[in-house]
């Protein structure tokens, strides 16, 4: 290795010693990993909806950005309908919720403004609140209070502008949820903005899978991100806004602007996945049975608090003994990967079960079984 690249070198080597070195692997075994909580990604409903689509002359690509060239009718055909199905007045498709997540925090709040935000919201809303000219602060996690007393402080301090509370519904590493209309309440007290990123409720969670923000639908002041590659089971995000913020987006946005716009054959795919998120109810009940079934295991077998969620971490705390443990589900053809840090706090490694549809009752319980020997044998 040449002297010019020592320095990434390096970098890495102490990843690896920290165990905290990444890599990619293949998909491979049973899916306790994955986001397809409905399994729609693998559905034959949707897969022949993208070959009517194909058949239809939809394209692959959109050959530039929306802005040119690249807006096509299945881009606002699903907008139109995702607008309806959120009940938002209206939606942007993003090509993914990272870049959603950018183009909002980067462009709505203003420089006068203040965004308080969860410790543990997603690194792609840190990376829009980097770029942001507004004041951000970091809150405790969902701790309610503390986001009333930040924007209490920030005024009594000169604060002018206008407050944004940024929240996940349901953390994608904690499966728990954030107490949302007690932010709601919040911000509606300051003349604020609250902005929900859905990832992991979108499909699963509320009234007709709409999400937790089902219940707030219709507010002003309420910015909801539904990503589209989880529960959904195609890729993209939809950002349901105020028509206002839409406008202001699709001229200020740079990652709205200067990316080329989503396939439009995959937007097909995305107005399908609603319509079955909306048809086919018994999708939810049965990963509720489901989630059901983990939590009392986890709680009587493991001493574990169930979070209520498709999503339950298992905290294992070292690194390399987490690493360890997910190795040895691995090699049981268990598809369960080890979390560690900077995606989780430092101390928290953990073992992310994530339940689906594309495992059954059965398959769960030997996962299960599996995790009880694995964790008893590998006992730091």
């Amino acid at each position: 290795m040449t002297a010019r690249l020592s320095n990434h070198a390096a970098t890495l080597d102490g990843l690896r010693r920290k165990a905290r070195l990444r890599g990619l692997a293949p998909q491979s075994g049973m899916d306790f990993t994955s986001n397809d909580f409905l399994a729609l990604a693998g559905a034959p409903r949707l897969k022949a909806a993208i070959v009517a689509a194909l058949d239809r002359g939809v394209p692959a690509g959109a050959g530039g950005s929306r802005l040119l060239r690249g807006n096509h009718p299945e881009h606002e055909a699903l907008e139109a309908e995702a607008a309806a199905f959120f009940g938002a007045e209206r939606v942007l498709y993003f090509g993914s919720g990272y870049a959603a997540n950018s183009a909002l925090f980067s462009t709505l709040p203003r420089r006068k403004d203040l965004i308080v935000y969860d410790e543990l919201i997603h690194a792609s809303a840190h990376e829009g609140i980097a770029s942001s000219k507004a004041t951000a602060v970091s809150i405790r996690h969902n701790d309610a209070t503390a986001f009333d007393e930040a924007i209490r402080n920030w005024r009594s301090n000169g604060g002018r502008g206008q407050p944004w509370i940024a929240v996940e519904s349901l953390y994608s590493m904690d499966g728990d949820q954030a107490p949302l209309d007690e932010l709601a309440a919040i911000v509606d007290r300051h003349d604020g903005f609250l902005v929900i990123d859905e990832a992991h409720a979108t499909g699963v969670f509320g009234a007709g899978g709409r999400g937790l923000t089902a219940g707030l639908e219709g507010r002003e002041n309420l910015l909801a991100l539904h990503t589209c590659g989880k529960a959904l089971g195609v890729s993209g995000a939809l950002l349901a806004v105020p028509k206002v913020f839409a406008d202001y987006l699709v001229n200020r946005a740079r990652a709205f602007i200067y990316s080329t716009a989503p396939s439009p054959l995959i937007a097909a795919g995305v107005r399908e996945a609603l319509r079955m998120v909306d048809d086919e109810p018994e999708r939810r009940e049965a990963l509720a049975h489901l989630v059901s079934f983990v939590g009392d295991r986890l709680k009587n077998q493991f001493g574990i608090e169930p979070s209520g969620s498709q999503i339950q971490p298992v905290i294992i705390g070292d690194n390399a003994h987490a690493v360890r443990i997910a190795d040895a589900l691995q090699a049981q053809g268990l598809d369960i990967r080890a979390i560690r840090p900077p995606t989780v706090p430092e101390g928290t490694a953990r073992l992310r079960l994530s339940i689906t549809l594309n495992v059954d009752l059965g398959q769960i319980a030997h996962m299960l079984d599996c995790l009880a020997t694995i964790m008893k044998e590998n006992r730091t």
